[in-house]
């Protein structure tokens, strides 16, 4: 359980939809997240398993680093099920509420991953920028 609000929060793009740097100010919406009505986050404590269960194939991935003071209004930390709390415990992700808006304005930084080898790999290289 997290016992405090994450510093950064994360957001993972499958290679199929590639980041462009310079950013735009808003960028494409993923099918799940149009569907949800809001943009699907996870803290870095999270990020291995997103990754595990629903990158496990991709190639590569782009990680987009969100400062969470950026964004903390339109944040909801909720499960699957719909359950709320204040912050990111067993289970509960942030979810970003702000007309699905995503782009140069709330990302401060992009990092491109790569599956060679397996995501633990792609991990261990990313714990210098990947933090809570």
């Amino acid at each position: 359980m997290a016992a405090s609000l994450p510093t950064y929060l994360y957001k993972l793009v499958p290679s199929s939809a590639p980041v462009r740097e310079p950013l735009p100010e808003r960028l494409p919406v993923s099918v799940i997240d149009q569907q949800s009505g809001f943009v699907h986050l996870s803290t870095s404590l999270q990020v291995p398993n997103t990754l595990r269960l629903f990158f496990k194939d991709e190639p590569l991935v782009y990680v987009l680093r969100i400062p969470y003071d950026h964004v903390a209004q339109n944040i909801v930390f909720e499960d699957v099920t719909g359950r709320r709390g204040p912050r990111p415990d067993e289970g509960l992700f942030p979810h970003l509420y702000n007309g699905l808006k995503l782009g140069r304005e709330e990302v401060e930084s992009l990092s491109l991953w790569s599956n060679d080898g397996g995501w633990e790999k792609a991990l261990d290289a990313a714990r210098p920028w990947l933090l809570y």
